[in-house]
């Protein structure tokens, strides 16, 4: 008996896949998980996942990246305690370390390091960087994904053809393009948090705050008949979806995005302006 006989295929798996063709293209394949979808195989949650997979697969580091102009770094030959007071403005857990120059890095910072510059003397900076991990602007953020994962790093340098530091990518930022925004313990999701009031007198204000909502919070007058929310009304005021760093004042009001992904605004800090003569509703003026 020929041994290749036990491997044909049945009349009815014959019949099966010639009435469900398996997909020979990545459009046939979304078309056969949307059907999923509408046939109540697939939650929303699942299909966004798994288009979000597709979508790193062909996605780039330079996509994502936080451009070298907008990166918070800090320099090792700062004094300690404008280095601490920077960490603690900006709340981040890791930092790139840079001599010097923002091309210059010499390794990442971890917030928590900080703690030992004042608990151990005659300890420097430099000493506590833990090595940075450099990547190509060009490579796959599946690929990059895998290696954050299998060197347990959270954080990359991005250069440019020329060995310049052309921004950073964090594990975080791959991710978010898979399941959207990740919330971490600076972030806030309940409704009535959507501002908060910090130190210096700025609010922190989500962009999908309701305009109505933020009109009557903040003693503002913007327009909702074009725009529901607050990162509707910014994105249109910049022309293009802006990333983290950028601002634009409107109305007097100072609004500089604070979180920010390829796809949406997440977070803002706004500033409100003094109006007749002085400050409004006890904030504080901005200049």
């Amino acid at each position: 008996m020929n041994d290749d006989s036990s491997h044909r295929p049945s009349l009815i798996e014959r019949l099966t896949a010639w009435l469900t063709p398996e997909p020979d293209n990545r459009e046939e394949l979304l078309e056969l998980l949307h059907s999923a979808y509408d046939n109540d195989l697939l939650d929303a949650d699942a299909l966004s996942m798994i288009e979000g997979v597709m979508q790193v697969s062909e996605m780039q580091v330079r996509e994502i990246m936080i451009p070298r102009a907008q990166m918070d770094v800090v320099d090792i030959n700062d004094p300690h305690d404008e280095i601490l007071k920077f960490a603690l403005e900006t709340a981040h857990s890791r930092f790139p370390a840079v001599d010097g120059d923002r091309d210059n890095v010499v390794g990442i910072l971890l917030a928590k390091d900080l703690l030992r510059l004042f608990a151990e003397e005659d300890i420097h900076l430099r000493e506590m960087l833990r090595p940075a991990v450099f990547v190509p602007e060009s490579k796959r953020l599946n690929v990059l994904l895998r290696e954050f994962r299998s060197l347990r790093n959270h954080i990359a340098i991005v250069v440019d053809e020329y060995g310049g530091a052309a921004g950073l990518v964090t594990i975080e930022d791959v991710l978010e393009q898979i399941v959207g925004d990740i919330e971490d313990e600076y972030d806030y999701d309940e409704d009535e948090d959507n501002i908060l009031q910090e130190a210096g007198g700025a609010f922190r204000v989500k962009a999908q705050t309701e305009i109505a909502d933020f009109n009557a919070a903040l003693g503002a007058d913007f327009s909702d008949q074009e725009y529901d929310t607050v990162g509707g009304l910014v994105a249109q005021a910049f022309g293009h979806l802006p990333k983290r760093g950028e601002s634009v004042v409107l109305e007097g009001f100072r609004f500089e995005v604070t979180r920010a992904d390829s796809r949406r605004l997440h977070t803002l800090r706004v500033q409100v302006p003094v109006r007749g003569g002085g400050p409004r509703n006890g904030i504080d003026a901005w200049t």
